[in-house]
């Protein structure tokens, strides 16, 4: 991967631009999403490819320091990084605990099913579940998510 490849690859941060709706510099055009979630781990390949199984997306970038999915219709997909100190939020997180600054849910037809294939593909059923119709669950690198 060349230096150029680098750059665009990073988890993109971005302001509003001068009207307000979004930075100027942000990539557009044709199969380049301006955003995606990115989600840090210290293993990328293994977290991108248990989201990519669960989901059924196609693996469409992959390194040991970078992954991504997306759904087959090339919509707007996840990014996972490398972080080598990656530290697993807790759920439900107290005073001093590492929080979750993010969480995906994710509609399921079927929630037994979808709960057992999740653990099947190396999620763990959370001890805390707030409510009886939603399932929380948490990913190889400790995300929580939820079923509904």
């Amino acid at each position: 991967m060349s230096g150029a490849d680098k750059e665009v690859l990073r988890c993109p941060t971005s302001l509003p631009g001068p009207s307000g709706r979004g930075s100027p510099a942000l990539r557009r055009g044709p199969g380049s999403p301006s955003w995606r979630p990115c989600s840090g781990a210290p293993d990328p390949v293994a977290l991108g490819g248990f989201w990519s199984d669960l989901l059924g997306w196609e693996v469409v970038r992959s390194s040991p320091e970078w992954v991504v999915v997306r759904p087959p219709d090339g919509g707007t997909g996840l990014a996972f990084q490398l972080e080598t100190d990656h530290v697993p939020p807790t759920w439900p997180a107290g005073p001093g605990d590492q929080q979750m600054q993010q969480h995906l849910d994710v509609r399921v037809d079927d929630l037994t099913a979808g709960v057992e294939h999740a653990v099947a593909l190396g999620a763990r059923l959370a001890e805390h579940q707030p409510q009886d119709d939603v399932r929380v669950l948490l990913d190889p690198a400790g995300h929580p998510f939820c079923l509904f």
